[in-house]
């Protein structure tokens, strides 16, 4: 019997937890599925799954063999590909991170696109603010918007995001609306923190070339970008976000921009992946359309990161 095709049985009815599920999604009976999964097991030496009459779910050999035959699996799929000058016969898992903000507004929403053109591929999308790890965590491709603190990858820099100053029509008639630096004194900013607990650096801006920051009150700290806008929206204080975030609510005079001559540096974008001699085709793939996606959303002078 084909090992590769009971590794891509058993990695099917993992992510299914059923084996009527996988059986229908491959194509197969029922019993061949238990039978593939049996027949794997015996060849291992080891149970792989736990049965129950509710669910299935995976041993910890179960879980070890899942992570490493899904890369396996995908592995087989690009040196299917590698020869072949067709874009469409592009095959194997892509497993990418993208800034929730990002993803919702601007990748996803296109996304369907890019899968037409390329059918045959398999994407795992994980949307998070926090800073993932993309070796130990096994992503192809990871999206940063900001500063970069992983040195044992490679970055693709794309652009930079210009920034907005943005605050509620409801806030802004409750405190009134700043017009200088100085009217920030009566004013409260929306905290936006990576990991909670840590310290807001307060209003940030630029003059003269130089970053600079101001101390601001505020009775609100959130670490997701979702819940930063959503905080403004409510009339909870100032934000100071990436302008694709927040256009379509400036448009519909939900928010206001404030303070313009002292916006937040601009903020970079980079395409993160594993620093390796060959890089797959269907990452590159993806990095080739995302960057073409981003033109409109980005200022392409990427500059320093």
């Amino acid at each position: 019997m084909n090992k590769l095709e009971l590794l891509r049985t058993f990695v099917r009815v993992s992510e299914l937890s059923s084996f009527t599920l996988a059986g229908e999604s491959l194509g197969l009976p029922r019993s061949t599925v238990s039978e593939q999964v049996r027949a794997l097991e015996n060849l291992l030496g080891t149970r792989l799954l736990n049965r129950t009459t509710r669910r299935v779910r995976t041993t910890q050999d179960g879980a070890l063999l899942y992570e490493r035959s899904k890369d396996l699996l995908s592995g087989m799929d690009e040196i299917e590909s590698l020869f072949s000058a067709d874009d469409a016969e592009l095959a194997g898992r892509l497993r990418i991170d993208l800034p929730t903000m990002m993803a919702r507004r601007v990748i996803v929403p296109a996304l369907p696109r890019f899968l037409e053109r390329f059918p045959r591929l398999d994407v795992e999308i994980s949307c998070t603010d926090r800073q993932v790890d993309l070796l130990r965590e096994g992503f192809d491709c990871v999206m940063r918007i900001g500063a970069l603190s992983d040195l044992d990858v490679v970055a693709r820099p794309v652009g930079r995001l210009s920034m907005r100053n943005c605050a509620s029509p409801a806030y802004l008639e409750r405190h009134g609306v700043p017009r200088r630096l100085e009217d920030l004194d009566s004013h409260r900013l929306v905290h936006y923190v990576r990991n909670l607990g840590a310290r807001s650096a307060g209003f940030e801006y630029e003059q003269g070339g130089e970053l600079r920051f101001q101390a601001m009150a505020g009775v609100v700290t959130v670490n997701n970008a979702e819940a930063y806008s959503a905080a403004c929206l409510a009339g909870l204080g100032l934000i100071q976000v990436p302008a694709v975030g927040v256009d379509e609510h400036l448009r519909a005079g939900e928010l206001v921009s404030l303070l313009e001559p002292w916006q937040a540096r601009a903020m970079p974008v980079s395409l993160l992946y594993a620093r390796q001699r060959h890089v797959p085709r269907r990452v590159q793939a993806f990095m080739n359309w995302l960057a073409v996606l981003l033109e409109s959303q980005v200022d392409p002078s990427a500059g320093e990161n």
